[in-house]
C-alpha cells in the first residue's frame, strides 16, 4: 500500500532537514551565526520564503534562535528537546507508518493482558462505527472511527506513555489517511483483520493479538 504514498514535503521542510543535518554534523556549531538569507538561498537553491519558513521550523524545534538585528544563531545541535508532536508534523509518511505499525502491534498485545470490560465495550463500539462507515462509503467517519478503535486499544493496554504516544501519532495519521485513501474500499478489506484483533483481546490472548496486528500491518509493509 505504501507504494502509492507520495511525500508531500514542502521546499521549506527539505531545507529545514538539510540545515538540521549540517548542524548535527558540526558544520554549524552551537552559538554560531548562520549565513545571511541571500547566501542560504544560494546554498540551498530556494527562494527567500522557503528559507524563512525553514528557519521558523527550526526555531520552533528549539534548534535555532533569531536575534533581531544580529541574525540567526544555532541554539541546540540535538533534536532531543523537540516536542514529540512537533517532530511528527515534519515526518514523512513511510516513517509514520513504521512507528504506527510498531505501536499498534505492541498495544494490541498489552491490551489482551490488561483490558477491562469497559475497554472491550469501547473498542467494540469503535469497530462497529468503522465497519458501518466503511460500508456506507463515508471516508471521514471511517478514518475517525479507525483511529478511535486503535486509541481505545492503546488505553486498554494500561501504559500511559504508549497511550500518549499513540494519541500524538493519531493526529498525523488522520491527515495521512485522508490524503492516501480516496474511498473506503481498503477499510472494508481490513475489517476482518480488525475483528481478529478485537477477538484476541476479548479472549485475553496476547500472542494472538500480536499475530493479528502484525498480519494487519503486513498489508502495508
Amino acid at each position: 500500500m505504501l507504494s502509492k504514498v507520495v511525500k508531500r514535503h514542502s521546499l521549506a521542510d527539505d531545507v529545514a532537514a538539510r540545515l538540521r543535518a549540517e548542524i548535527e554534523k558540526g558544520t554549524y556549531q552551537v552559538g554560531q551565526k548562520l549565513p545571511i538569507e541571500p547566501e542560504l538561498m544560494r546554498i540551498y537553491g530556494v527562494g527567500r520564503s522557503s528559507i524563512r519558513e525553514a528557519v521558523k521550523l527550526l526555531v520552533t524545534a528549539g534548534i535555532l534562535q533569531v536575534q533581531q538585528g544580529s541574525g540567526t544563531f544555532v541554539k541546540e545541535a540535538s533534536a532531543i528537546n523537540e516536542p514529540f508532536a512537533q517532530r511528527l508534523m515534519r515526518s514523512n509518511y513511510v516513517d509514520l507508518d513504521e512507528v504506527r505499525s510498531l505501536l499498534e502491534i505492541k498495544i494490541a498485545q498489552k491490551a489482551a493482558i490488561n483490558r477491562t470490560e469497559g475497554d472491550i465495550a469501547r473498542i467494540t463500539e469503535a469497530l462497529l462505527q468503522r465497519s458501518k462507515a466503511a460500508h456506507n462509503g463515508d471516508l471521514q467517519e471511517c478514518v475517525n472511527a479507525d483511529v478511535r478503535f486503535h486509541i481505545a486499544i492503546a488505553e486498554a493496554a494500561g501504559n500511559e506513555i504508549l497511550t500518549d504516544m499513540y494519541k500524538s501519532l493519531a493526529v498525523e495519521l488522520k491527515k495521512w489517511f485522508l490524503q492516501v485513501f480516496t474511498d473506503t474500499s481498503e477499510f472494508v478489506k481490513t475489517t476482518p483483520a480488525h475483528e481478529a484483533i478485537l477477538k484476541s483481546i476479548i479472549d485475553r490472548d496476547p500472542q494472538a493479538a500480536w499475530t493479528s496486528a502484525q498480519t494487519l500491518h503486513g498489508r502495508f509493509l
